[in-house]
């Protein structure tokens, strides 16, 4: 995936290590996590340098229940090359047929090839990637509440699986979703290093906040 800089170690770490944290029937969540390659999982290249940050955040996002507007704030400051990652990986997925995928993007952060994106790992054990805009969206919408109680704008953004690179095929069976960003603040055309996501939409359910989604 020539348009997105992704080191190998990161898609190799984040297929095979990361794909065994969904259980069957549980709700769907998005857990935040930080990875810092070590010399070992970075080679040949050096060990990362910890610049990177993931979290749910309060009264960044769009209008939720309680008031509370959180939204996914995931950063990596510096050098894209560096071995680090932010991310979050949704659980509750094995086992579902995707048919649906996507989140509300605000407008002040990145939005890249390769940054956030969505690694899905299906039942094959093939990783297919899903950038926030490679493969272009298939729409992209105003979503209810933009701009946000603190004047921030946001794009939804919804994409076809079978546009992902590789493609996923019609009723293939997934093993493992996770939400990376690992492109730094040399990357254009925004050069934040950062972005805010919220209502990560897996089959037409919403992740907006902590604990289960909706």
């Amino acid at each position: 995936m020539r348009q997105a800089s992704i080191p190998i170690v990161l898609a190799t770490f984040f297929c095979f290590t990361l794909s065994g944290f969904s259980f069957v029937g549980s709700p769907l969540k998005a857990k935040p996590f930080t990875f810092v390659g070590t010399a070992a999982q970075c080679a040949p290249g050096p060990a990362g340098i910890d610049t990177v940050s993931a979290a749910w955040q309060t009264h960044q996002g769009l209008p939720d229940a309680g008031g509370s507007d959180h939204a996914l704030f995931l950063e990596k400051l510096g050098s894209t090359s560096n071995c680090a990652a932010a991310g979050a990986v949704i659980d509750g997925v094995a086992g579902i047929t995707l048919t649906e995928i996507g989140w509300d993007v605000r407008t002040d952060g990145h939005c890249g090839a390769g940054a956030p994106r969505f690694n899905v790992v299906t039942s094959d054990n093939v990783l297919h990637f899903i950038g926030c805009n490679s493969p272009p969206p298939s729409s992209i919408t105003v979503p209810p509440g933009s701009p946000d109680p603190r004047g921030n704008t946001w794009e939804r953004r919804r994409y076809d699986p079978a546009t992902a690179f590789p493609p996923i095929a019609p009723g293939s069976t997934v093993k493992s979703i996770t939400i990376i960003f690992d492109e730094g603040t040399d990357t254009g055309p925004d050069f934040t290093g950062h972005v805010f996501v919220d209502n990560i939409d897996i089959d037409g359910v919403l992740i907006g906040k902590p604990g289960n989604a909706q």
